[in-house]
C-alpha cells in the first residue's frame, strides 16, 4: 500500500514492532513511546500458571507403579475365571490378541500422552477443548470405581483377620457358629442324608441318576477317593459354610429389601483403615508413592507362589492343570469369549480411566516412556497367567 501523507505514516509509526539493537527478544512500540517485551512477559506469566510438576526419582519408580496400578483383582480373580468359563487355554486366543491390538497401543497412548503434556487425566484434554468432558467422565468413572473397590479390599481384609488362627479350625470350615443355620452341612464333617443315607459331599446340587453324579464329578474335579451317594432333593437342600459365613457373618444378608438391617461395626473399621492407608501412601507426592509401591506390588508376588506352591500340593491338581491347559476351541465362534476378553483387557489395564496419563505425567519429558510401557504389559499379562 502505498501511503503519500506524511502524517499518517507518523500515526501508523508508534504499532509497528520493533526490535532493540543488541537484544533477540521482539518488542513492541506503544502509543507513549516506551516497549514493552512480549516474550518475556509471557514467559513470566507462564511460569506463574504453570508451577513445576513433580518427577518420579528413577524410571523404576514409574514402572513400579503401574505395575502396583494395573495388577489387582482383575489378574488374580477375574482372569481364571474367564479362562474356566470360556475354554481353558482357548480363552488365550482372543486374549493376547486383544492385548495386542488393544492393550498395548492404548496403554503407550496414555502414558506417553501424559509425559508428552505433563498433565493429569482431567487436564489432557486442553490441547482439543471440545474433547473436555471426556477427561471429566474418566475421572468421575474412576471416582465410583473407587467405591466398590475399596470394598472389595476391606472384605479381604475382614477375612485376613479372621484367617490368623493358630490352628486351621477357621470359622468358615465347620457349622457350629452362632451363625450357622440348621441346613448347613461341612464337607468335613460326617454327615449323613435324611433317611439314614450315607454322606454326599457337595451343595446345592440336585443330583438324581448316576450320570448327574459322573458329569459332577468330571466338572468340579474330584478325585476317586470321595464317596458319593445319591440323595434325594429334599435332602440336597443344603448350604456351605463357607456360604453362610459370607452371607451371614460377613456381609449379614437380611431376609428383604424391605429389611434394610444393621451396620457391620466391623467392615466399617475394615474400610476406614483402607481409605488411611491409601491417604498415607501417597500424601507425600510421587516420590513417597515411589518408594511405596516397591512394597505393595511386590507383596502380591510373594502371596502369589505361596499360593501356587500350596494348590500343586492338594490332591487333584493334575485335574486342575490339565483343564487349564487342554483348550475347548469350540468357545472360539461364541462371541461371548470374544466379548469378556476385550473386557478383561480393558478392566486388567485400567485403560481409560486416567491414572495412565497422570503417572505418566510425571516422567522426564526425555524418559524412554515406550520401552517401561511395553515392560509392564508384559508384567501385567504374565502375572494373569501365573496366577
Amino acid at each position: 500500500m502505498v501511503v503519500n501523507n506524511a502524517e499518517t505514516v507518523m500515526e501508523l509509526e508508534p504499532i509497528i514492532p520493533q526490535q532493540r539493537l543488541g537484544d533477540n527478544s521482539p518488542s513492541t512500540v506503544l502509543p507513549n513511546g516506551s516497549t514493552e517485551k512480549t516474550t518475556n512477559t509471557r514467559k513470566r506469566s507462564t511460569q506463574h500458571s504453570t508451577p513445576e510438576r513433580d518427577k518420579w526419582s528413577s524410571w523404576a519408580d514409574f514402572i513400579m507403579s503401574c505395575v502396583g496400578y494395573a495388577i489387582g483383582l482383575g489378574n488374580v480373580w477375574r482372569f481364571p475365571y474367564l479362562c474356566y468359563q470360556n475354554g481353558g487355554g482357548a480363552f488365550l486366543i482372543p486374549y493376547i490378541i486383544t492385548i495386542l491390538l488393544c492393550g498395548v497401543p492404548l496403554f503407550i497412548l496414555e502414558t506417553s500422552w501424559g509425559q508428552l503434556v505433563s498433565v493429569g487425566g482431567l487436564g489432557m484434554f486442553k490441547i482439543c477443548p471440545i474433547f473436555k468432558g471426556v477427561g471429566i467422565a474418566a475421572v468421575v468413572m474412576a471416582f465410583w470405581l473407587n467405591i466398590y473397590y475399596i470394598v472389595v479390599l476391606s472384605w479381604a481384609m475382614a477375612y485376613l483377620v479372621h484367617s490368623l488362627r493358630v490352628d486351621s479350625n477357621v470359622p468358615w470350615r465347620t457349622c457350629n457358629n452362632t451363625w450357622n443355620t440348621y441346613r448347613c452341612r461341612s464337607e468335613y464333617d460326617p454327615v449323613t442324608c435324611e433317611n439314614n443315607r450315607s454322606i454326599a459331599d457337595y451343595f446345592n446340587v440336585k443330583i438324581l441318576t448316576a450320570d448327574h453324579l459322573n458329569e459332577y464329578k468330571k466338572q468340579f474335579f474330584i478325585g476317586p477317593k470321595v464317596n458319593f451317594t445319591i440323595c434325594t432333593e429334599a435332602d440336597m437342600n443344603v448350604h456351605s459354610p463357607v456360604k453362610e459365613f459370607w452371607d451371614r457373618r460377613v456381609l449379614g444378608i437380611s431376609t428383604g429389601i424391605e429389611h434394610v438391617g444393621s451396620l457391620r461395626h466391623d467392615l466399617a473399621l475394615y474400610l476406614m483403615i483402607c481409605w488411611m492407608i491409601c491417604y498415607f501412601c501417597i500424601f507425600k507426592g510421587v516420590k513417597w508413592t515411589g518408594k511405596v509401591v516397591y512394597l505393595t506390588a511386590s507383596f502380591p508376588y510373594l502371596m502369589l507362589f505361596c499360593l501356587l506352591i500350596r494348590g500343586l500340593s492338594l490332591e487333584g491338581a493334575s485335574l486342575g492343570l490339565e483343564f487349564y491347559l487342554k483348550p475347548d476351541f469350540s468357545k472360539l465362534f461364541e462371541s461371548k469369549v470374544w466379548v469378556d476378553a476385550v473386557t478383561q483387557v480393558f478392566f486388567s489395564y485400567g485403560l481409560g480411566l486416567g491414572a495412565l496419563v497422570a503417572l505418566g505425567s510425571y516422567n522426564k519429558f526425555h524418559n524412554n516412556v515406550y520401552k517401561q510401557a511395553l515392560t509392564v504389559c508384559c508384567v501385567n499379562s504374565g502375572t494373569s497367567v501365573f496366577a
